[in-house]
């Protein structure tokens, strides 16, 4: 059977997405969701998502890693879907919508995504790294030479090592640029690899640098391999509040596959 989806992309990082509104996709097929995502036998992708109808809301987003298992929030994934669902003439300019964290609002024009994050009020600054959630855990590193460093091989050692249990986490590695830009390289999991960019690890960096005071105003730009994206919040007393994750979001190309 013939199946329509979209491929689309926010600073590189890559989706198929597919409309279930009729509830017609098996979220239970992992292999298929997989195969989907692989480069070379299927479509291509560092993940999988779905668009559904929500009761209180104008859709649900559901995503999946590229290995075929269904994952916390991805911020380029929610920016990409905003403009999915622009194109299908859910919404016009802004929306509210669910993820798997909650409710998301968000604004588009001509193809620029602007999203507001879940809140974040507790961030761990540890010796060497910091740790905190921004709808997916992120470990954040600083790095010299970022340019040169082994994302793949020092990511999956902290991915798999000791600090975190099996589910793991995403990890980034920062290298300042100035007191507000800073470079970012992102290894994740479910992908197991190095992303071109990671919304909710440029979300994650910029709250960090923002704590370590390497940042010093309130809005932060993120060079990630894929682009530039830019990161807006309030600090308040107990953490993070009114954080916008903002950059392009486009329309690679639409097509049909067999399954």
């Amino acid at each position: 059977m013939t199946h329509t989806f979209y491929k689309y992309q926010g600073t590189g990082n890559d989706f198929v997405f597919i409309d279930n509104r009729q509830e017609q996709f098996n979220k239970n097929n992992t292999k298929l969701i997989a195969h989907l995502c692989d480069r070379r036998f299927g479509i291509g992708a560092d993940g999988l998502i779905l668009l559904e109808n929500d009761t209180t809301t104008d859709f649900k987003m559901v995503y999946f890693n590229a290995d075929g298992n269904e994952s916390t929030m991805c911020g380029n994934g929610g920016r990409c879907i905003v403009a999915f669902a622009e194109k299908l003439n859910i919404i016009n300019g802004k929306t509210t919508f669910n993820a798997i964290d909650g409710l998301h609002e968000a604004t588009i024009n001509d193809g620029f995504v602007k999203l507001k994050m879940q809140d974040v009020d507790t961030i761990k600054v540890n010796k060497d790294h910091t740790f905190l959630n921004t709808g997916s855990p992120h470990h954040v590193a600083l790095v010299n030479n970022i340019k040169q460093f082994d994302v793949k091989t020092e990511g999956a050692a902290i991915r798999y090592g000791d600090l975190y249990d099996a589910a793991g986490t995403n990890v980034n590695f920062v290298e300042p640029l100035d007191n507000n830009t800073f470079a970012v390289r992102t290894y994740e999991r479910g992908v197991e690899d190095e992303t071109l960019s990671c919304g909710t690890g440029v979300t994650a960096v910029a709250l960090a640098m923002h704590t370590l005071k390497k940042a010093n105003t309130q809005e932060v730009s993120l060079n990630v391999e894929g682009g530039t994206l830019k990161v807006s919040f309030e600090k308040t007393t107990n953490g993070y509040k009114n954080i916008w994750l903002q950059g392009p979001a486009t329309l690679v190309f639409k097509g049909e596959i067999e399954w």
